[in-house]
This record gives C-alpha cells, structure tokens and sequence, in this order.
C-alpha cells in the first residue's frame, strides 16, 4: 500500500492493519494508532508528534529519520526495527519491546524508557539527556 506523503494527522487508525504499507514523509501527527499494525512499515521521515501508538506493532519497521516527539509508544512492540536518526523526545516508551531494534544517533532526550526491554538494542550515538532509564534512573 503505498501512502506516500499522504496527510493523515489527528486521524482515528487505531486497529488499522497497515503492514508493510509505505508511509514515507507521511503527516500522522496526534493520529490515534492504538494497537494498529505497522509491521514492516516504512516510516521514513513520517511525522508522528504526538502520536498514540499504545500497543502498536512495528516489528521491523523502518523509522529512519522520523519524528516521534511527545509519541506514546506505551507497550508498543519495535522488535529489529530501525530507529536511525529517529526523533523521540520527551516520547513514552514504557514496556515498549526493542528486542534486537538498531538505532544511530537517535534524539532520546527526556524519553520515557520506564521497564523498556532492550535485549540485544544497539544505542549507538544515541542522546539521552534527561532520558528516565529501565531502572528509573535519570541519565544526564
């Protein structure tokens, strides 16, 4: 499916099964995708501020260069995905599954990474100002 560009921002997708779909430099600001299916997805430089993506699947979805700023990624599964030169500040990641996800130099600034698992994660370059850690430690 390709949605190239498309403008999809504040929109209810929540359940929407748009696996392998390409979302390349699509607008999904403040959309609902509770629960969707984004596996595979191409996301690349897709626009996802303020986005709910609680309980998202994005198994092995391409997220280089997108813009997750204040995202909710609550229990959202990232499994392989590439979160190269992604934007995630101030973003919700608790209980996120990043099992074997690669990111370099992702923006974590005051992400919320709260019992996140990060098994066989690569956080290459990654910044984490004032990122709050598994452990509940603030990193500086």
């Amino acid at each position: 499916m390709d949605l190239t560009q498309v403008n999809i921002s504040g929109l209810n997708l929540a359940r929407f099964n748009l696996t392998g779909a390409n979302l390349f430099v699509a607008n999904l600001k403040q959309a609902d995708l509770t629960g969707a299916k984004l596996i595979v997805a191409k996301l690349i430089v897709a626009k996802l501020t303020g986005a709910d993506l609680t309980g998202a699947k994005l198994t092995e979805a391409d997220l280089t260069g997108a813009k997750l700023i204040v995202a909710n990624l609550t229990e959202a599964v990232l499994a392989g995905a590439n979160l190269t030169e992604a934007v995630l500040t101030r973003a919700n990641l608790t209980r996120a599954n990043l099992r074997g996800a690669y990111r370099f130099k992702p923006d974590w600034t005051e992400v919320l990474l709260t019992e996140v698992l990060l098994t066989e994660a690569d956080l290459e370059g990654a910044i984490l100002k004032g990122a709050t850690m598994p452990d509940g430690s603030i990193h500086n």
